[in-house]
């Protein structure tokens, strides 16, 4: 797959992950579509970012827990840029919770942003009859159980199921697949130290970049035979629970 000349959404593309493959994905000549929700001045910054590599960059606000916002997201973006050809669902909630605290509100937020949102759009891509590739952001953990983010653990293993069922039933015109980052980027409030404290839990005894998240995007986007799969790249975390826990 060419990808110069090709525009992208990337959800959560103004900040973290999103934001690492977005500068990717403008490096190799594709224009970007950037979501966010709150982040608005990270998101105009990397527009003026992106815009300086010489390709077009475009700013969409919502709340991806709204299914209308999700709606009007698409739109927006589809009248800024004229086409859609790439969808990347990085955005996403991580709130704490565990089971004993898990509410009806909670779960279906967490489902809302970071299952059906992708769902949602991927459907808004496909009813394009276009060819287009869709990458969903995944986890390691859906390979395991995280006790600490019940919510956000369940709904993303929802969207695990979802990627392989929608290269299903979007082929051949969609491709789909999913990146699994493990113990790449600290969470909010965090600094490395957070890395280097947990670097023990998998088998490199490492922790990744953002850097190599985006390489994966790309790997994924430009292999034009892969579909319905999944790159952990976790340092080897996802073969905890079968191989040497």
């Amino acid at each position: 797959m060419e990808l110069a000349g090709k525009t992208a959404l990337v959800t959560g593309g103004a900040v973290r992950l999103g934001a690492a493959v977005a500068r990717e994905l403008a490096t190799a000549g594709v224009h970007c579509i950037i979501h966010y929700r709150n982040s608005d001045q990270a998101g105009r910054a990397l527009a003026e970012e992106i815009r300086a590599l010489g390709v077009a960059a475009y700013l969409v606000q919502g709340d991806l827990a709204k299914p209308e916002c999700v709606e009007s997201l698409w739109e927006d973006a589809l009248s800024q840029a004229g086409h859609i050809d790439i969808l990347i669902n990085s955005a996403s909630i991580f709130p704490e919770t565990t089971l004993a605290e898990v509410t009806q509100e909670n779960l279906s937020e967490n489902l809302a942003v970071n299952s059906l949102s992708p769902l949602y759009l991927a459907r808004q891509l496909a009813a394009t009859g276009k060819p287009g590739v869709v990458i969903n952001f995944l986890d390691t953990m859906v390979r395991d159980y995280d006790k600490k983010h019940v919510s956000y653990h369940i709904s993303k293993k929802v969207l695990h199921d979802f990627t392989r069922m929608m290269a299903v039933e979007f082929a051949p015109t969609l491709r789909v697949n999913a990146v699994a980052p493990g113990l790449v980027l600290p969470p909010v409030g965090e600094d490395t130290a957070y890395l280097e404290g947990l670097k023990h839990s998998n088998l490199l005894q490492d922790y990744g970049c953002a850097e190599q998240i985006s390489h994966a995007v790309i790997f994924l986007l430009v292999n034009e035979f892969i579909t319905g799969q999944t790159i952990y790249i976790d340092g080897g975390r996802n073969l905890r629970g079968s191989m040497y826990e």
